[in-house]
């Protein structure tokens, strides 16, 4: 594939991040096929001896390293290698099928995203539920996965006023993503739902129930007004 064909072919920036990390981006839309080649990358990278940890995240890996980045600019040009000549890695996602509750008291912004789009709450929902949706990583607080595959009829820019306190559970639309709070914390989102899944236990020996590459799926149990 040519340097041109597709912006997921370019090659990658690279930053420092103090003196024992790498940050790797790329300037390709945020799309699933760009996403699952930083996940292999990410496969890939993390069996490198200087590498310490690789945290692939929305379009980006964030490589610890073992050791100081003196030799930084050879550790780049590998994974820079790699990224043209992504390696296909056999993942096979665990699905996730969660159960919501529309509207309501945990779903303010039901009607408001409706209202945005054109759209009645019951399509609303039906888009929402109907789609199969990817985590692209985790980020923003412990827990909060990223989920790609929203559909573009629900794209929804974030609330100008966030609201200070928004329970675990709420299931929420943020522009082009949609996501689960996974603690209570403030939040932007547009919320239109709720669920009673946990997703995040810091005692638990894997303290995240959702991990990049993992499939979500909404499935609609009831619909508030």
């Amino acid at each position: 594939m040519s340097a041109g064909a597709s912006p997921s072919a370019q090659r990658l920036s690279v930053s420092a991040l103090g003196t024992h990390a790498l940050l790797f981006e790329t300037a390709g839309p945020l799309d699933a096929q760009v996403q699952q080649r930083m996940l292999a990358l990410a496969d890939v990278a993390a069996e490198w001896s200087e590498v310490q940890e690789a945290v692939p995240g929305m379009n980006n890996l964030l490589l610890v390293l073992a050791a100081a980045a003196g030799a930084g600019g050879e550790l780049a040009q590998r994974v820079q290698r790699a990224w043209a000549n992504p390696v296909a890695r056999p993942r096979t996602p665990r699905v996730f099928e969660l159960p919501v509750v529309y509207g309501g008291e945990h779903g303010l912004d039901l009607a408001h995203v409706a209202q945005h789009n054109g759209l009645s709450t019951q399509e609303v929902v039906a888009l929402h539920s109907r789609a199969t949706y990817t985590v692209f990583c985790l980020g923003a607080h412990p827990g909060f996965a990223y989920l790609g595959g929203l559909d573009a009829r629900l794209h929804t820019p974030r609330r100008a006023q966030p609201r200070l306190k928004v329970l675990a559970g709420s299931v929420a639309i943020g522009g082009a993503q949609a996501g689960v709070q996974a603690q209570t914390l403030p939040s932007g989102w547009n919320l239109i739902g709720f669920t009673d899944r946990k997703f995040f236990d810091p005692t638990s020996a894997v303290p995240a129930l959702l991990a990049p590459g993992d499939v979500v799926r909404f499935r609609a149990v009831e619909v508030l007004t």
